[in-house]
């Protein structure tokens, strides 16, 4: 009976000393961490709402993305993201997206943050395919603390 009560007392001290975590995720529940999830889900409803403008609010002043390639012709930055997007969003309708954040790493000494994340999504472009278009991929989206807030450095 002794035995049982010190194996519960220690189980309790275990889970006391254990990371508070986001509800329904393995997220750590820290302020950080909530912000970059906001600012996540603000992306994901201005994707949906095709809004370039409030795209371009959560970026850094030194975003930089280049789309996957080596070629600098296509890379986005703060500058040119806003007008890309606009052209962009001229000939998408009825986006939906969904983000699935899988870890969020921040480093505090260069307030620089990882957000690991799967995404889908789906898309009508009529000027090039007359079906609903589908994809989905694992990402990951960098952001930089800016003035006391989280914005996007990379990876949208």
């Amino acid at each position: 009976m002794h035995n049982r009560f010190l194996a519960l007392c220690a189980v309790f001290l275990l889970a006391a000393c254990a990371p508070k975590r986001i509800p329904g995720t393995e997220l750590e529940d820290t302020d950080d961490t909530r912000a970059i999830l906001s600012v996540m889900e603000r992306y994901r409803a201005a994707l949906e709402a095709r809004d370039a403008k409030a795209i371009q609010a959560l970026v850094s002043p030194k975003f930089r993305d280049d789309g996957g390639t080596e070629d600098t012709v296509d890379d986005l930055t703060a500058d040119n993201l806003g007008p890309h997007l606009q052209a962009l969003f001229q000939k998408l309708q009825n986006p939906k997206v969904d983000f699935n954040i899988r870890r969020v790493e921040v480093r505090e000494e260069d307030d620089i943050a990882l957000a690991i994340y799967y995404w889908n999504a789906s898309w009508r472009m009529p000027g090039l395919n007359a079906r609903p278009q589908q994809d989905s991929e694992l990402e990951q989206m960098v952001f930089q603390k800016v003035d006391g807030e989280w914005k996007i450095l990379s990876g949208i």
